[in-house]
């Protein structure tokens, strides 16, 4: 691969968060005094560097800030708490804890992420505490869902859509499990667990880790074909499982994917993983440690933005990190197989699976979870999960699976859908489908300009331009993201939105439908009116000469709106 681009590596002293984590005697800092102290609601810059790593971070309600400053208060400091769910599946006792939390310490919201996490916002640091106990009782944890680790490891939300599915599951608990940090301070600060004075030189505690664990954040997805919903690409590490006679044959394995970038800094940028051999079920596990040992010891830990896998491996070359793999492992991947995706969306609907269960997919616009004057989603999912018997599944499109229902329940099931009008995305337009949006405003510190609160009202307009064309069913995929480090993976969009202030975003498009391709920036720094301007004519462009079966992302290739994008190397040229 050829890389003009000059991607820093380990020049330069460390940067002040490898001090953090060094000093920090594997995470434990200071946290469980800072968290006794009730002078503040807030607590210090390093403890909230450690804290992410215990799955959670300082927030404060960015639409308060200017009227506190008047008032000479403290911002409305507040946590977020990411829970942990390996393949997004929890059952309806554990729904229903996270459920009761939201509304006794939280903002009266659950977030389903897009890393196929149960997300809270609100919770107040006297609250932190009795919250993570309860996740903990529940046999959930929050360690590592933030953090300079790896992080909650995505797979295909339907393990019961087939034996296949559910053994891919499993592969990814057991992954999950494998990569937790060992570190005893999660059990000591949160659940009081006995301390123990783990030597700063031992690196017997964290194996995998050591002391200053991994330059960044680091994530792991498993994809069965032909359904790429966990868009592979964008992982760190994916895991792509290979089908014979129905048969799960191993795993070809991509690395490198990453959807951050910065504003201005042509030497960041969103990177598609790329495949580099094929390992059989079994040997999983040693692949995914090797890698992330690979990371930990070659990754830039002076320039955080640099800091990712993707820039590890472009700055040294594929065939680098091929030979180096080759050598910790002691044996050599096979040659990738074949396979195919044609899609990165859910199937909405009741679904029949395996053990003649059920499945039922809801749409959960931009999964947030939440009662409102005339949809009380909360209230109805609660009531759902006091009955239901099978499990609940968060997809990585933010959306929710009522999964394994007994021929039995889904009647029952499908009459409280009915009594609490839940949106099984049927009534919705392909466009909202299809759609994604981060947090952003107002609890999001990185956020340039809104996003989920501003999303859906952009869609309205987008949507009557698609009807006007006749392409209301038409399957296109959109994403918006209130800042460039990406978490709604605009990068992979037919249609993407990136913030660059307040009302204004970048437009990007081009990507592939089924996540094997960037999009490209198209406009740069546009409010609403130059969207829909924007827009308007490609959209009846592509109802006019579109090929048939042809994606929107396709279209504006061909017809040369935008060039092809199969390496981020070439994302800014």
């Amino acid at each position: 691969m050829t890389n003009d681009k000059v991607i820093p590596t380990q020049d330069g002293p460390p940067s002040d968060v490898e001090r953090i984590k060094r000093e920090s005697n594997y995470l434990r800092g200071t946290l469980s005094e800072t968290l006794e102290d009730r002078l503040s609601a807030g607590i210090p810059d390093d403890d909230n560097r450690l804290m992410k790593f215990h799955g959670s971070y300082l927030q404060d309600d960015r639409d308060l800030r200017t009227e506190r400053q008047r008032q000479k208060l403290e911002p409305a400091y507040q946590f977020m708490v990411r829970v942990r769910v390996p393949g997004g599946v929890a059952t309806p006792e554990q729904w229903l804890v996270i459920d009761e939390l939201a509304r006794e310490y939280g903002n009266h919201t659950i977030k389903l992420t897009t890393r196929q996490a149960f997300q809270m916002h609100g919770i107040l640091k006297w609250n932190m505490k009795k919250s993570i106990k309860r996740i903990n009782e529940a046999l959930m944890d929050t360690l590592a869902a933030c953090g300079d680790v790896n992080r909650n490891v995505m797979c295909n939300p339907n393990p019961d859509q087939s034996e296949v599915h559910a053994e891919v599951y499993e592969w990814s608990k057991v992954l999950s499990d494998y990569l937790s940090p060992r570190t005893n301070a999660y059990h000591e600060i949160w659940l009081d667990g006995e301390k123990v004075v783990d030597s700063k030189e031992n690196e017997e505690v964290e194996p995998m880790y050591g002391p200053v664990y991994l330059p960044r954040k680091f994530k792991i997805g498993l994809a069965v074909p032909p359904s790429n919903d966990i868009d592979v690409f964008s992982q760190d590490l994916g895991f792509i499982a290979i089908l014979e006679d129905g048969r799960l044959q191993g795993f070809n394995v991509a690395v490198g994917g990453g959807m951050g970038m910065t504003h201005g800094d042509t030497n960041t940028y969103p990177q598609l993983g790329r495949i580099i051999g094929f390992c059989r079920p079994e040997q999983i596990t040693d692949v995914a440690e090797k890698i992330i040992t690979i990371q930990r010891d070659y990754g830039n830990r002076s320039v955080r933005k640099n800091a990712r896998f993707k820039y590890t491996i472009d700055a040294r070359g594929l065939d680098w990190l091929k030979s180096e793999l080759t050598e910790r492992l002691g044996w050599q991947l096979e040659e990738a197989r074949d396979f195919h995706f044609d899609h990165t969306g859910d199937r909405y609907g009741w679904v029949k699976g395996t053990k003649n269960h059920w499945h039922l997919t809801l749409f959960i616009q931009n999964g947030r979870i939440q009662d409102k004057d005339d949809y009380q989603l909360m209230t109805g999912l609660r009531e759902i999960a006091k009955i239901h018997t099978g499990d609940f599944r968060l997809t990585p499109n933010q959306n929710l699976i009522i999964g394994n229902v007994s021929s039995e329940k889904k009647e029952e099931i499908a009459e409280l859908v009915a009594q609490y009008g839940l949106a099984d995305g049927k009534e919705q337009s392909a466009l909202r489908r299809n759609s994604m949006a981060c947090v952003a405003f107002p609890t999001c510190g990185l956020a340039m300009a809104e996003s989920e609160r501003y999303l859906p009202a952009l869609l309205e307009k987008i949507e009557t331009m698609l009807e006007e064309e006749g392409l209301r069913d038409e399957e296109i995929v959109i994403r918006m993201s209130g800042c460039p480090n990406g978490c709604s993976r605009p990068a992979l969009s037919e249609i993407g939105f990136i913030g660059k202030a307040p009302g204004k975003y970048n437009m990007y498009l081009g990507a592939g439908f089924s996540g094997q391709r960037l999009n490209k920036l198209y406009r740069e720094n546009i409010g609403e009116k130059e969207i829909l301007e924007t827009l308007q004519p490609i959209i009846r462009h592509y109802a006019k000469e579109r090929l048939d079966g042809e994606h929107f992302g396709d279209f504006v290739i061909r017809t040369g709106y935008v060039k092809a994008v199969t390496s981020g190397l070439d994302f800014h040229d």
